[in-house]
């Protein structure tokens, strides 16, 4: 199948992504809808989450990107491998978690990522980063306790940032006792940290636990 060629940057704050994502009927989704769910916020192409759901097939998996044709294509590659713990949908994040996740089940999302998000450098684009601090208030609301977030990015300032957004919610706690991880603790590695990896450049990792 071709690759789809779509925009690296998308601005969530355009007008075309204001409106949420439906709720979703979750059993028509997932075959066995009360096993933990991961989260992984800005999948891209999905193909850390399509590694995951057959190594972990007691854990469903879900995927969130602003770009409709990866979702679509992830799909896809989902339908074709037969993974009845994996979807991928297309929606904003940043107003679309409240919907989504308010209709789950209680107690199964257990596992959220976010993984070298767009940095957005510029100053004036920084409401722009997914890691607000409503997402991390919506996290918080809907995750069970002793849930993990996993947090990674090659950008320095934007781990920096994302660290920060969850410290100041008293829901999470940090993990560990060093500034940042050094290795990954999930068994799948994304392409960009296989990259930033392979150029001998830093990662920055960090997992907080909910209280």
């Amino acid at each position: 199948m071709a690759r789809v060629r779509v925009r690296q940057h998308v601005n969530p704050l355009s007008h075309k992504y204001q409106t949420a994502a439906n709720p979703i009927e979750w059993e028509k989704v997932y075959t066995k809808l009360n096993q933990p769910l991961h989260l992984d916020i800005g999948c891209a192409r999905g193909r850390f989450i399509v590694q995951m759901a057959p190594l972990q097939p007691d854990w469903n998996f879900l995927g969130l990107e602003i770009r409709k044709p990866l979702v679509e294509e992830a799909n896809t590659t989902r339908d074709e491998l037969n993974l009845g713990n994996l979807h991928y949908l297309f929606c904003n994040a940043n107003n679309s978690l409240k919907p989504l996740l308010s209709t789950l089940p209680a107690g199964v999302l257990q596992r959220v990522s976010i993984q070298f998000p767009d940095p957005w450098f510029k100053n004036r684009h920084a409401k722009r980063r997914v890691v607000q601090p409503e997402l991390v208030t919506e996290l918080a609301q809907y995750m069970a306790p002793s849930g993990i977030v996993f947090l990674q990015s090659d950008i320095e300032f934007v781990a920096l940032e994302m660290r920060a957004r969850f410290l100041e919610n008293p829901a999470f706690k940090i993990q560990g006792n060093s500034e940042w991880l050094t290795e990954n603790p999930l068994p799948v590695p994304t392409e960009r940290e296989i990259a930033t990896q392979n150029k001998g450049e830093p990662v920055y990792r960090v997992v907080f636990e909910k209280t």
